[in-house]
């Protein structure tokens, strides 16, 4: 704690530089050094008798008003010091808007300098936003590609959806008829089977018949070659009249009766023959029928499986309708890209344009017109008015303090003004617990040292506009903790 009153700080005059007046020599008023006579002067002659009556009372007079004026200073003083804490290791804080770049290129014009005064979204400076807006037309450009493809990928998703529907009917039909030929085919061939063994019959049925009508011929010709030979022998003995002429021309007309049977039978062999052939013929034609009907059946059934192929094939289009579905999954997953990408080139664009984005005073710019900046480079910062003292008070200091207790803030740049404030906050660990390297008391010889918290402390009113207060200025708050 400093031993000082607060109040001394107040009068204590506010020096500017380094030089410091003088002070001016200390006169001791006390009666009796004032009763001393000069060094040059000699020794004073003893006071002979007894002294005044007043002399006698001025000692114990001065030690009751002595004591008096310790009852009226002291007590107060006292008071003060128990029921308040103050500490100098304290300064202005606020928020520090360090202003950069999103995008890099070079600075076309700045619109502010150091130490003015802006509003939330005046225009701070600008880049050159040319190579930007060619970006910006290059994505766009991208972008209605990418929607053409869309669309043409829906498109193709339909007409793919239309003709696999059709195909897969379509083939679905072809299957049918080719079962229905198949099946005509094989009722065709076991007609034809039927008429080849109708066929078969007829030629066995026209052999038996021709085999019949030679064994008619060889019984017709034995019997004319036994007539002829009769009739022979009956003109010997008709010539030799040993028979009768009856009987002569009874041989011959049995040689002519069995010569004709002969004819007869000859005939009907011919005809056996030709019956024969004519079945032979009708069972060649059954067979070539049975032929023709067979491989009808065969390309009845090549038909059905070239139409079982068109069928799968036709099948398959569900896929390729997932194909093209995906293709235009794919299409839209672009044109959200190419959006993206637009939305993106278009935040740069507007990001060649820097505003402020709060109200407070510019500081530390480094911008200048023609400069080339990086994205994230640091060019300026805004101070806005919204500041707050944090006090760094002594750990000994902290046992009655508590949020909300007022505050009598004084800023070492107006010694004459005395701010209102009050204890927002205590941070929860010291200042040394969060340094670059913070102590580590278990290692070496440890020293005791009285660590110091930051404390927050918000002003009860915003400073009026006659009092500029900066981040960094010293101040001394007082706490009233009791």
């Amino acid at each position: 704690m400093d031993a000082r009153n607060p109040t001394d700080f107040a009068k204590e005059p506010v020096t500017t530089g380094p030089t410091e007046t003088a002070p001016e020599p200390r006169v001791d008023r006390h009666p009796r050094h004032a009763a001393m006579p000069p060094l040059d002067e000699g020794p004073e002659e003893p006071t002979k008798g007894k002294k005044p009556f007043g002399r006698r009372l001025l000692l114990p007079l001065a030690a009751v008003v002595l004591l008096i004026l310790g009852a009226l200073f002291g007590i107060p003083y006292y008071r003060y010091v128990v029921s308040h804490e103050w500490t100098d290791s304290a300064f202005i804080e606020g928020h520090i808007i360090h202003i950069s770049s999103r995008v890099a290129g070079h600075v076309s014009k700045v619109f502010v300098a150091d130490n003015q005064q802006v509003t939330q979204g005046d225009l701070l400076l600008a880049i050159d936003p040319r190579e930007y807006a060619a970006r910006l037309a290059q994505a766009r450009a991208a972008l209605q590609a990418t929607i053409a493809r869309q669309e043409g990928g829906q498109a193709t998703v339909a007409l793919t959806q239309v003709t696999a529907d059709a195909g897969v009917q379509q083939a679905s039909a072809g299957v049918e008829l080719a079962k229905a030929a198949a099946q005509t085919a094989r009722t065709q061939v076991a007609v034809a089977r039927s008429r080849l063994e109708q066929a078969r019959a007829q030629v066995e049925t026209a052999l038996a018949h021709a085999a019949e009508a030679q064994a008619q011929v060889v019984a017709a010709e034995a019997e004319a070659f036994r007539a002829e030979a009769d009739v022979k022998r009956f003109r010997e003995l008709s010539r030799r009249e040993q028979i009768s002429r009856q009987e002569l021309e009874h041989a011959v007309a049995a040689a002519r009766t069995a010569t004709a049977q002969l004819e007869a039978a000859r005939k009907r062999a011919a005809a056996a023959g030709a019956q024969v052939a004519e079945a032979r013929a009708a069972q060649q034609m059954a067979a070539e029928s049975l032929r023709q009907a067979e491989s009808q059946v065969a390309e009845a059934q090549a038909r059905i499986g070239e139409a079982l192929a068109r069928l799968t094939a036709a099948s398959a289009a569900p896929h390729q309708v997932e194909v093209s579905r995906s293709q235009a999954a794919l299409a839209d997953a672009e044109v959200e890209q190419a959006r993206a990408t637009v939305e993106q080139a278009a935040l740069e664009l507007s990001s060649t344009k820097i505003y402020a984005p709060s109200s407070g005073r510019v500081t530390r710019k480094i911008a200048e017109v023609g400069a080339y900046v990086q994205a994230g480079q640091a060019l300026m910062a805004i101070v806005p008015r919204d500041i707050w003292v944090v006090a760094n008070f002594m750990e000994t200091q902290l046992t009655h303090m508590r949020p909300g207790q007022p505050v009598e803030i004084r800023v070492d740049a107006y010694s004459g003004k005395m701010f209102k404030g009050h204890v927002e906050s205590l941070q929860a660990g010291t200042g040394a617990r969060f340094s670059l390297l913070p102590p580590e008391n278990a290692t070496g010889n440890f020293v005791k040292v009285v660590q110091r918290v930051p404390v927050k402390i918000a002003f009860d009113e915003p400073p009026g506009p006659a009092y500029w207060l900066s981040p960094g200025m010293s101040v001394v708050p007082v706490v009233k903790v009791r």
